[in-house]
């Protein structure tokens, strides 16, 4: 266990671990994503009239190349995580998912908040709040 540990970022708090668990999780996304047009249509779960899904097999791959991206900018931060231009990636990668996530749901209609779409919205809030909050601690050091 302890030769496990050695791989996580030396750095002091959880935000760096827990950048490291967004990035994996994220980065298996993508892959579901890739694997089954399946994956995009729970997640975006509104449906047109006629009961067909917003999502395409080309919004899916779409999708998975935006958070496999997402995933590496992530991962960067979680072991540069003193590093500014690499912090403020992080923080602009949560806030433009944020973004998206509410635009899908609150401007375009092609999801609601049910399900997996749920998750996305509490992890991109509540980690952009979280780097917001710590970004002087973490970049003063």
């Amino acid at each position: 266990m302890t030769d496990l540990l050695s791989y996580l970022p030396p750095f002091e708090g959880l935000l760096p671990k827990w950048l490291v668990l967004v990035s994996v999780v994220s980065a298996a996304n993508s892959l579901g994503a890739y694997r089954s047009d399946d994956y995009a249509a729970q997640l975006y779960n509104a449906r047109t009239a006629d009961g067909r899904s917003f999502a395409s097999p080309l919004s899916s791959r779409t999708f998975g190349t935006w958070t496999f991206l997402s995933a590496v900018i992530r991962m960067y931060a979680a072991y540069n995580i003193t590093t500014p231009a690499v912090y403020d990636l992080a923080i602009w990668s949560f806030g433009l998912a944020l973004v998206h996530f509410v635009g899908e749901w609150l401007v375009f209609g092609t999801a609601q908040l049910k399900g997996r779409f749920v998750s996305p919205l509490i992890v991109a809030s509540s980690t952009l709040a979280w780097m917001l909050s710590q970004r002087e601690a973490y970049l003063s050091a």
